[in-house]
């Protein structure tokens, strides 16, 4: 099953080329009633304009589980190493669906990159479970685009630390929706795929992953979840920030391209890249200071 959220925030379910809608008030409520009735309301899904298909109550970055893109790491004079089992959390504000614009902030960064990631949405409340456990807390699967200013983490990271550099507003695409486990299957055998004007610049497979995604949801649940809580899995090779100093300059976002998330049995997330000036009707605010600095 694919389910939506779509016009006003209605909540659907995909049944070929239209979507039935559901009775719920958001998907975090369908997740947290464990499923929703059934209207007669059917909407062409070529007539509706498609959001991000949830906004959880927290949103779980985990990091280091491609061993692939640590490596690339090793191609740049990078400040730390990207270890496994990173995890930080994500400003749920900057989420943005399918075809939503991400508005370039020229005031604060010059190195625009993009990562793509399979993400995980939480069917159930949980804490303290095993992998062995972790099936039952599996709502679904949706496709991530972790947008990283790469000249702000880069200063963040002089501690060790960083968050900013990936939530700013308008940095969190997701969608374009979740699709449940019995539609998906192993979802440790999809081919991924991150695209920019057409271009292939990452390219996958989740089967590549250095643990588990039962491994992954069990040694978090610590933090403990929350039904419709999403967790991302991490990026695979093919960022841009990565390549010689020379493809950095032709590869970062710019405001014009656009990207295109797949991931194999779930769909293609879509987004647009565009200038502060057309997302704010204004001109960027004035750099303060290179970021980093005191």
């Amino acid at each position: 099953m694919k389910l939506v959220t779509y016009n006003d925030g209605k909540v659907g379910r995909i049944d070929g080329d239209e979507i039935v809608e559901l009775h719920v008030h958001s998907m975090r409520e369908y997740f947290e009633l464990g499923g929703a009735h059934e209207s007669d309301r059917r909407t062409p899904l070529a007539e509706a304009k498609l959001q991000a298909p949830i906004v959880p109550k927290k949103f779980f970055h985990t990091a280091g589980n491609f061993r692939e893109h640590e490596e690339e790491s090793k191609n740049v004079d990078w400040s730390h190493q990207i270890a496994p089992w990173i995890n930080f959390f994500q400003n749920v504000d900057s989420i943005i669906g399918p075809d939503e614009p991400i508005v370039y902030p020229e005031h604060l960064t010059e190195e625009l990159d993009y990562e793509l990631e399979l993400a995980v949405v939480l069917a159930k409340p949980g804490k303290w479970f095993s992998p062995e456990e972790a099936a039952d807390y599996i709502g679904g699967y949706v496709v991530f685009n972790d947008i990283t200013a790469r000249d702000i983490q880069r200063g963040e990271m002089r501690s060790g630390v960083f968050s900013f550099c990936k939530a700013i507003d308008t940095f969190c695409p997701l969608g374009p929706w979740i699709v449940t486990p019995d539609e998906l299957g192993d979802p440790h055998d999809l081919e991924m795929k991150l695209r920019v004007n057409g271009e292939t610049r990452q390219e996958s497979h989740s089967g590549r992953m250095s643990v588990t995604i039962p491994e992954i949801l069990s040694n978090f649940s610590a933090l403990g979840y929350s039904a419709g809580d999403v967790l991302s899995t991490g990026t695979v090779s093919g960022v841009a920030g990565f390549k010689s100093e020379e493809e950095r300059k032709l590869l970062y976002l710019k405001p014009g391209d656009v990207v295109e998330a797949e991931i194999e049995k779930i769909g293609v997330l879509r987004n647009p890249v565009i200038s502060w000036q057309e997302g704010h009707g204004t001109p960027a605010l004035p750099r303060i200071r290179p970021w980093g600095e005191a």
